[in-house]
């Protein structure tokens, strides 16, 4: 087998194979008998097939088989003969496929970079420090009887925290605009599902007020078109909603989980999920410092376009899916949901993974086992039956494999930490929940 290696541009390369006109007959012949052991044609005995009529009536399909066999093989024998890592599948160009002359193809194909870990030290990370206080927990089970509670009617003014029910209509030097009116909607006063000024300029109507806001939509508003634009919004409140909680009883505890004990049991089981989701903001956060601190260190890594696609494909069809759809044969996502929206965060994960794996290489890391068990422990303590949890995951060999991964990124980032400054960062627990989370605008 004879290859030969172009470098075309960064990653990619160009390989040139060329096989051996027998190898491919060979195995074409070597099929073609076993196929006349079981072929059954009119006129001859079963087994007994002359290899002409097999040639003459299979002959081209079987070639095509075994040429795509010999090609992914081939390749695969020459791209570890020149010890190269493809990134993604090739692209293969047929050079000459007929018989009886050497089969001669080129595969075109990122490999993977080679990696050198560059020193990341002397960056700051500032790590929340806060705890979960009474008022923390009130301000939640707050929230849960809300959940719990019922809208109800009322006949006042609409205060912040109030849901009203609204027509409105905008327009735009005196048109409507598109995606700019609606009818019976429920608005939650304070909830930012609106523009700036819409919800504010609500507050204080009764049922069957109209009102006309003057507003202006943000510089970076989603739809282009609207940027920066002046615009009014007319109005009609319909009815004032104010939520009616639900009590401090079994039922409420129950539908959170807790069976018995009342509401000092209710109080320290919502004190322990917040503790936890509290330790584990924190702990996200410092970590998204470190990876952007390991990201910036490596800024002129080149990384694999094809793994990006892939890595694109993946995020597009996740984000689909999280909003409940299900694409059908016929669906063109690209078009839904182009590939721009997700070739930044793709590109990241992909810089990161490749990273995080060689410095995992590096440092000579193994995922420690009392971690592992720690973090498998932490997940099964939201269930109400932990123990049947861990066993689950230790029994499953994928689950527990994605747990070693975490872990192992976790001791990755615990040994980068040891070159940062750190700064402890005093504040309340609603920061440092706000401080992991990314920042979104209004709707």
């Amino acid at each position: 087998m004879q290859v030969s290696i172009e470098t075309t541009s960064g990653l990619e390369r160009r390989l040139t194979v060329g096989v051996p006109a027998d190898r491919v007959d060979g195995a074409v012949d070597q099929r073609l008998r076993e196929a006349a052991q079981n072929v059954r044609l009119p006129g001859f005995r079963p087994g007994k097939v002359p290899m002409r009529v097999m040639k003459q009536r299979f002959g081209a399909g079987v070639r095509q088989e075994v040429l795509g066999e010999v090609i992914s093989q081939s390749f695969q024998e020459a791209v570890q003969a020149e010890n190269l890592r493809p990134a993604g599948q090739p692209t293969i160009e047929p050079k000459s496929l007929d018989a009886g002359k050497d089969l001669e193809f080129t595969a075109i194909f990122e490999i993977f970079p080679t990696i050198t870990i560059n020193e990341v030290s002397g960056f700051e990370v500032n790590k929340p420090t806060a705890d979960v206080t009474d008022d923390d927990i009130n301000e939640i089970i707050g929230i849960f009887r809300k959940q719990q509670g019922s809208l109800e009617v009322i006949d006042r003014a609409a205060e912040d925290g109030d849901t009203v029910v609204i027509d409105f209509i905008g327009t735009r030097d005196g048109e409507e605009f598109d995606g700019g009116s609606g009818e019976d909607l429920d608005l939650e006063l304070g909830s930012g599902r609106m523009i700036p000024g819409f919800e504010e300029g609500v507050i204080g109507m009764s049922a069957g007020d109209e009102k006309t806001l003057e507003l202006t939509f943000p510089d970076d508003y989603q739809k282009e078109e609207l940027q920066a634009a002046q615009v009014k919004f007319k109005i009609t409140a319909k009815a004032v909603k104010a939520t009616e909680l639900a009590p401090l009883d079994d039922a409420l505890f129950e539908s959170y989980g807790v069976t018995g004990g009342g509401e000092a049991v209710f109080r320290a089981e919502v004190q322990k999920n917040m503790e936890r989701e509290l330790r584990n903001a924190i702990q996200n956060h410092v970590k998204q410092q470190v990876m952007d601190a390991i990201i910036a260190a490596h800024e002129d890594l080149d990384i694999p376009s094809a793994l990006i696609g892939q890595e694109i494909d993946t995020l597009r069809s996740q984000m689909f899916q999280q909003f409940g759809g299900q694409p059908n044969q016929d669906m063109d996502l690209k078009s839904i949901l182009p590939d721009d929206m997700f070739k930044e965060q793709a590109g990241r994960r992909i810089k990161l993974g490749l990273l995080l794996s060689e410095m995992i290489t590096q440092f000579d890391l193994q995922a420690d086992s009392a971690k592992v068990k720690e973090a498998i422990e932490d997940i099964a303590s939201t269930y109400q039956e932990p123990e049947e949890v861990i066993n689950y995951y230790y029994s499953e060999n994928e689950q527990l494999a994605q747990v070693e991964s975490r872990v192992l990124e976790d001791q990755v980032v615990d040994k980068v930490l040891e070159g940062a400054v750190m700064t402890e960062v005093v504040c309340s627990y609603q920061e440092a929940l706000a401080a992991a989370r990314p920042q979104q605008g209004p709707l």
